[in-house]
């Protein structure tokens, strides 16, 4: 779902740090799959041509921007954003910061320019700069194992001078001396991170960084997160009626659960979630509920209940596998709410095997199924929902969409209640004779009237 990138001159350790982060992302977060890639390609007849380009220099900046661009263009929409709408993340040793770089400020063609070839390209999500003394790096290049064994003779940019002058580049452009050009403007710049102690050391900063990125939930600028949690879902509901499930699962989904609302309309399904949920929450002391969100309509608790909703029992690393980059809560918090679900709520059962050493295995309780499903139909308005209930305590559920809708929803509400109707195309309306609703009229009378 992110295109991550790492930045900065030859030799300054990004190879390594590549690898670092790959082996991060794996066992911190929850993406579908991590593919690590590079730039300019090595193995593709475009990306030889750029490399072949900066051989001697004789290509001259401009045609040398141009090659590595077309080489990007055809490696963003060809093989990284299939990707990205699958839920991996993707990590990329270099990527347009370098051209905006070594062409743009180093080449003097302008950065304007370059940003223009690249300009139907794919934004990196996050750009991590890993500086490094440039003597010292240019030493690791020629006497250490940098250069790939296809490249046996020196490129033009493998000088002190010129490496002295991408290290300024790479100050000006990501350090906010000069502006990145748009569209490339909108991604986070991280850095920067200096390659100058222990692997160890730069594996704690890169740690820091991505941690702070993706802990933002930020939304992804190349691919749609809910194209993203369609696929996911759609995975899910696949391995519900005995097909496929997600390669790096190892418990399949559910079985059955179409009429999941049991007969009762989505308002009351939520209120009576609501009143046990807070029943629950002001039953424990002031220390848990600082782990423990208010609402039961926070991303956390929608989140574990949802996923949960989909299998027929997990432990903490499955359930955490099939959250997705989008439903995705860090591995501690999610043993705290499966903690308070079994012991306060009552929505989960954990149980740990008789015999052997395997993880506690916890389950959604069948009562709660329809709370789960309903919570992941409505996720683009769990805010609105939130806040609708934070500000009418004894308001009424019956009427609770209709009140965040409004007479005349904006663009931004209608595209959100397209989300939710989408997301009911893949779960299904929760009983058989009711059709998914077309329409915002549509939708309020299903929450309304549901199977009624």
């Amino acid at each position: 779902m992110y295109l991550i990138t790492i930045e900065g001159g030859d030799g300054s350790g990004k190879g390594i740090a590549t690898k670092m982060l790959e082996e991060i992302l794996i066992n911190e977060f929850t993406f579908s799959g991590i593919w690590v890639t590079g730039e300019p390609r090595r193995d593709h007849q475009l990306g030889k041509l750029a490399v072949e380009s900066v051989r001697t220099g004789d290509a001259g900046p401009v045609r040398e921007a141009s090659l590595f661009a077309a080489d990007r263009l055809d490696h963003s929409h060809a093989w990284i954003i299939p990707r990205l709408k699958k839920g991996n993340a993707v990590v990329s040793e270099r990527n347009v910061h370098s051209s905006l770089v070594y062409q743009g400020i180093v080449g003097k063609i302008g950065l304007s320019e370059v940003a223009k070839l690249n300009s139907a390209a794919c934004v990196p999500d996050l750009c991590i700069w890993v500086d490094c003394d440039p003597v010292k790096a240019l030493r690791r290049i020629t006497h250490g194992t940098l250069r790939a064994a296809t490249l046996d003779k020196q490129e033009y940019f493998e000088t002190d001078e010129l490496q002295q002058k991408i290290r300024a580049g790479y100050a000006k452009l990501l350090g906010g001396e000069v502006a990145t050009p748009p569209p490339f403007d909108t991604g986070v710049v991280v850095g920067p991170i200096l390659n100058d102690g222990t692997k160890n050391d730069l594996k704690k900063k890169l740690q820091k960084a991505v941690r702070t990125f993706l802990h933002r939930h930020p939304i992804p600028l190349n691919v749609s997160s809910e194209e993203v949690e369609h696929v996911m879902l759609e995975k899910a509901l696949r391995g519900e009626r005995g097909q496929t499930t997600l390669d790096v699962l190892d418990t399949s989904p559910k079985k059955g659960g179409r009429e999941w609302l049991n007969g009762d309309s989505p308002w009351q399904v939520m209120k009576h979630a609501c009143t046990i949920y807070h029943e629950a929450f002001h039953s424990i002391s002031d220390t848990r509920k600082m782990d423990v969100p208010q609402s039961p309509l926070s991303h956390t608790v929608i989140s574990v209940i949802g996923t949960l909703s989909l299998l027929p029992g997990a432990e903490v690393s499955s359930l955490r596998k099939w959250f997705g980059p989008v439903r995705v809560v860090s591995s501690r918090h999610t043993r705290r709410m499966l903690k308070f679900f079994n012991e306060q709520s009552g929505w989960v059962r954990t149980h740990k095997p008789l015999k052997g050493r395997d993880a506690p295995r916890s389950e959604l309780r069948s009562e709660w199924q329809a709370f789960g499903r309903l919570g992941l139909v409505i996720w683009p308005l769990k805010e609105e929902f939130s806040s609708w209930e934070s500000e009418n305590p004894k308001g009424r559920w019956r009427d609770s969409l209709s009140a965040i809708v409004g007479k005349n929803p904006s663009d931004e509400m209608l595209e959100k209640l397209e989300h939710c109707r989408a997301r009911l195309a893949i779960l299904g309306s929760g009983a058989d004779g009711i059709e998914l609703p077309a329409s915002v009229d549509e939708f309020r009378k299903w929450w309304r009237d549901g199977p009624a």
